[in-house]
């Protein structure tokens, strides 16, 4: 059964980050992924939106997917229903990302396991923005 890691290895986690992918980004204010994504930047983390058809958000350009980024972020951080993320974990361990965070209420276990069992670190059902609140 999958479990995340400690709060101790989460706050580690969240010190080595600088760059978030933040895949499902809303370019709407009101949206849990906007809110969170404009959160972390004002954290100072440098933020990627990924959603198809979108240009740009938060004054970064967007990607489609993770796979059409020209580098590698530290962190994806996912705000997509459950079934979508067994593609996005496909596209992480091809592109070599060592971090995956699954927001709140999304939760894959077995793409969760997976991405685990090829090295990648995996936070599963829990907010990356109300966690980044550990570090103060």
């Amino acid at each position: 059964m999958f479990a995340n890691p400690s709060e101790d290895e989460i706050r580690s986690l969240l010190r080595q980050v600088k760059s978030v992918a933040v895949v499902g980004f809303s370019p709407q204010p009101d949206r849990p992924s906007h809110r969170v994504a404009l959160g972390l930047r004002l954290a100072g983390y440098r933020i990627i939106p990924i959603r198809p058809a979108l240009a740009e958000g938060l004054g970064e350009q967007a990607y489609a997917s993770v796979w059409e980024m020209p580098e590698v972020p530290d962190l994806v951080d996912v705000f997509r229903a459950a079934d979508a993320v067994d593609e996005i974990v496909d596209d992480c361990l091809a592109r070599g990302v060592k971090r995956l965070w699954l927001q709140d209420g999304v939760i894959n276990e077995a793409a969760a396991e997976r991405a685990r069992a090829a090295g990648m670190t995996v936070v599963m059902d829990r907010c990356l923005l109300r966690d980044q609140g550990l570090l103060r």
